[in-house]
């Protein structure tokens, strides 16, 4: 684990048995990845929004896994419940670089490989909960949850 970090609540959120692990170390793991997502949050009842917004966090955060650490990282996906709510669970793990200007990096239109700027401001958006880690030299570590009312 990188660093340590407190979601809100966390000690009532319990994990379901359901964890899945994908490694990304090459491009197509990104949709190795986005496709998980996308499974598990079908398995466990999440609306299509809610789905739509994970999946579309999940490429965000494998892509950064990509294109900026030498060695990729992984993700990890866990269905959640917690006092009559469904939820699932993404982290974004690596031993890259880390972050520089971790405020910079949360800002719209922030970049460091030219893109467009929107991806860790766009995860925190989509994302019920967000929370991040990124220590120069030691890498960054990623915790977002999407939660949705049992149906």
């Amino acid at each position: 684990m990188i660093g340590e970090l407190s979601l809100a609540n966390p000690s009532t959120a319990q994990k379901l048995e359901t964890l899945i692990t994908v490694s990304v170390t090459a491009e197509h793991h990104v949709a190795r990845a986005r496709q998980a997502a996308m499974a598990l949050a079908a398995e466990i009842g999440l609306s299509d929004a809610a789905a739509a917004c994970v999946a579309t966090s999940v490429s965000e955060l494998a892509n950064n896994l990509f294109f900026h650490t030498p060695a990729g990282g992984t993700i990890t996906l866990a269905a959640l419940w917690r006092d009559g709510e469904i939820g699932l669970e993404v982290i974004a793990e690596d031993r890259g670089p880390g972050i520089a200007d971790l405020a910079a990096a949360l800002e719209d239109g922030f970049s460091t490989n030219r893109g467009l700027g929107g991806g860790l401001p766009g995860v925190q958006r989509l994302m019920d909960e967000f929370e991040i880690a990124a220590p120069m030299g030691v890498g960054t570590r990623i915790v977002a949850r999407k939660w949705q009312p049992c149906r």
